[in-house]
């Protein structure tokens, strides 16, 4: 894959330990296998009547012999001719320098690699890394093409635990549309409905002992990939076909629907290369969250100059329904409780105030809503050097789209928020395409709501920030399905596809028991500390606050904290993690730490050195459930304390809390 030099240092490797390297790859007649730099992931390769491979994690199997396929109309199938191919392999170590670093500025991308090409224009890419394996199908065809379908099998060799989310099907309206914002469901592969649609990425629990997630990366020009359980005991791709008719469904949020289907899946170039088929592998629990895997097969940056991103904290008010209190004016979408959330975010260290849902006609971007006055806003803003983001409806903004970014662009809007798209069918990925170009040609940075997970998206348009594609805080307001045990999952889960915008911060928060789902006064199930420590552990370059202002301003010790944390690191380290149980994240930023933890509804103590810390004096402020947090969830304590290098820490955590520390150099 060619480099973008801006975003790359490379490194030669040494003849001595490029032959070492070729000790990665061997062959016999049928078969091939390569191993990971390190050696403890080997990938086997057959081929015979079909194309498959096998994975192996320290000689013991996690993925069974598994088939490849691609059917082109008129081009027959990929396992059509798989006699005589051409091989080549090559070992690849490089850094790659992010430019809206999530996890980290400086990643390791170091693999072995190799390539086959067949005699009927089909090609096979693997790549063997030290936490995980990725191939990818090309085609070298002429002209355009009618992609019929693709087989992807994920076979297992024993009956492995999955943690996957599924479509929820709606009535009346077709399989394929979801919000990808469900709970996860734990079964044994065996239990699992063949009706049952999984999005990815989706969680296994070997028997072999590893853990390892299926997802995909570099999704463009084609459908996203599902999975269903297989007859074969392990999962199989399912691609949307292509849209045939679409109907609109109009309303408050507007959307386009999939009447009927194509019986083909995606229309593209005969020559191209197909979307990686990704998994992770991850001998300890801790490892997965900061597996960057997805970013580092995307591909490289179409954004030239990368100096106008500007990750950042913003407001949000749609969650809490704008109802602030302690105020002389009428709280709502209007123009003062606007100006009362700029003078908010300046005090507190936010960035920026987005405008949700409401500010003008979702239909319609220029037809504002009577008690907004924007161009009192946006000048009350720039006076306080506050940033506003604009909510859209991803219809009306692709319906509006030119003149509607240069209205931003005239208002100073650089960011923006696109909402309810809800597939991803070939066509719907395409629309993530023109928007997030549009959107770079306007220096404007975005954010997809209602939407699949990121797959790579976020490197090759890395003013992209984040995404949702998960059941986060809004969910407070009508369910009790964002529960602690819920959020101790997605570090391991959806955030290994990239960045995800939980929209965390509810300043109302419950135990288990004392929760209730309440719009008028949203609160978390969990406790205030956890609420802080999402900020930290969930990968976002740019962060929502969903909590009240108000109630903000009546603690401002926390809210200073809060606002005084970053949303980019240069390093990132898992310290300690069990799935679905507990996390502890370390992250750097500059010579400064930041640490947070985060407890499922068990009450944990843990330990754990500082070993991670420069040889430096550090004063931290720390921030851990009060004494009665187990009884009155919002019970938070503040102190201080000194720390330096290799000091061990031991934090108690309340059921569904968490804790936070900042420590900075002295």
């Amino acid at each position: 894959m060619q480099k973008s030099r801006p975003y790359y240092i490379m490194k030669l490797i040494p003849l001595s330990l490029l032959l070492v390297h070729f000790a990665y790859f061997g062959y016999s007649a049928g078969s091939n296998t390569v191993s990971s730099p390190d050696g403890t992931i080997k990938l086997a390769i057959t081929l015979g009547k079909s194309f498959s491979y096998s994975v192996y994690h320290n000689d013991r199997a996690i993925i069974a012999p598994s088939v490849i396929d691609m059917r082109i109309a008129k081009a027959g199938n990929l396992s059509g001719n798989l006699l005589k191919p051409k091989i080549k392999t090559r070992a690849v170590s490089e850094i790659i320098i992010s430019p809206v670093p999530e996890k980290r500025r400086k990643i390791p991308d170091v693999y072995n690699e190799v390539t086959y090409r067949f005699t009927n224009s089909f090609g096979v890419t693997f790549r063997v890394y030290n936490d995980g394996i990725a191939y990818r199908i090309s085609t070298f065809l002429k002209d355009s093409i009618v992609i019929e379908s693709e087989l992807a099998e994920f076979n297992f060799p024993s009956n492995d635990v999955l943690y996957y989310p599924q479509v929820v099907p709606r009535d009346n309206q077709d399989i394929y549309h979801t919000s990808f914002e469900e709970p996860y469901h734990i079964k044994h592969l065996d239990s699992i409905s063949a009706q049952s649609l999984l999005f990815t990425p989706v969680l296994a629990v070997s028997a072999a002992g590893p853990k390892f997630v299926i997802t995909e990366s570099d999704l463009e020009d084609y459908p996203g990939m599902f999975l269903r359980s297989s007859e074969k005991m392990g999962l199989k791709g399912e691609f949307a076909p292509y849209p045939k008719k679409e109907k609109i469904l109009d309303g408050l949020y507007s959307q386009r629907y999939v009447s009927e289907r194509e019986p083909f899946i995606a229309l593209s170039k005969g020559t191209r290369d197909f979307p990686w088929r990704v998994i992770m592998i991850a001998a300890e629990d801790k490892q997965l969250p900061a597996n960057d895997l997805v970013y580092r097969l995307a591909s490289t940056s179409r954004i030239p100059d990368v100096s106008w991103i500007k990750p950042r904290k913003s407001t949000e008010e749609w969650i809490i329904s704008s109802n602030v209190f302690n105020v002389p004016f009428k709280s709502g979408v209007n123009t003062d409780t606007y100006k009362y959330y700029i003078d908010f975010a300046k005090r507190f260290g936010f960035e920026q105030v987005l405008m949700d849902a409401g500010w003008s006609d979702n239909n319609d971007l220029f037809k504002i809503t009577p008690e907004i006055d924007m161009e009192a806003i946006i000048s009350y803003a720039k006076a306080r050097q506050i940033k506003i983001g604009m909510w859209t409806l991803a219809m009306t903004l692709e319906r509006q789209l030119e003149p509607a970014l240069d209205q931003f662009n005239k208002w100073g809007v650089d960011f923006i928020m696109t909402d309810f798209i809800d597939r991803d069918d070939q066509k719907s990925v395409d629309f993530y395409h023109k928007i997030a170009q549009a959107c770079g040609r306007h220096k404007i940075m975005l954010m997809f709501h209602g939407a699949f997970k990121p797959a790579g998206f976020n490197r090759t348009y890395p003013h992209v920030l984040t995404r949702e594609a998960v059941l986060g805080s809004e969910y407070n307001m009508w369910s009790e399905k964002a529960t602690p045990d819920h959020n101790l999952l997605l570090p391991f889960i959806r955030m290994t596809s990239g960045p995800l915008d939980y929209e965390p911060g509810l300043l109302s928060n419950g135990t288990k028991a004392g929760f209730r789902a309440n719009p008028a006064d949203v609160m978390s199930m969990g406790t205030r500390t956890q609420q802080m420590a999402m900020f930290l552990v969930y990968d976002s370059p740019i962060q929502f606050f969903s909590g009240n202002p108000s109630q903000g301003l009546l603690e401002p010790d926390f809210m200073n904290l809060l606002g005084s944390l970053p949303t980019t690191w240069d390093t990132t380290i898992v310290v300690d993690a069990k799935l679905g149980d507990y996390i502890v994240t370390a992250r750097k930023k500059d010579n400064n730490w930041y640490i947070g933890a985060m407890n499922d509804l068990t009450p944990r103590e843990l330990s754990f050195s500082l070993t991670f810390l420069d040889e430096a004096i550090y004063d931290a402020t720390i921030c851990e459930d009060g004494v009665n947090a187990d009884k009155h969830a919002s019970d938070y304590h503040i102190s201080t304390k000194t720390f330096r290098k290799n000091d061990k820490l031991t934090i108690k955590m309340a059921p569904g809390g968490g804790w936070v520390t900042k420590l900075l150099t002295k």
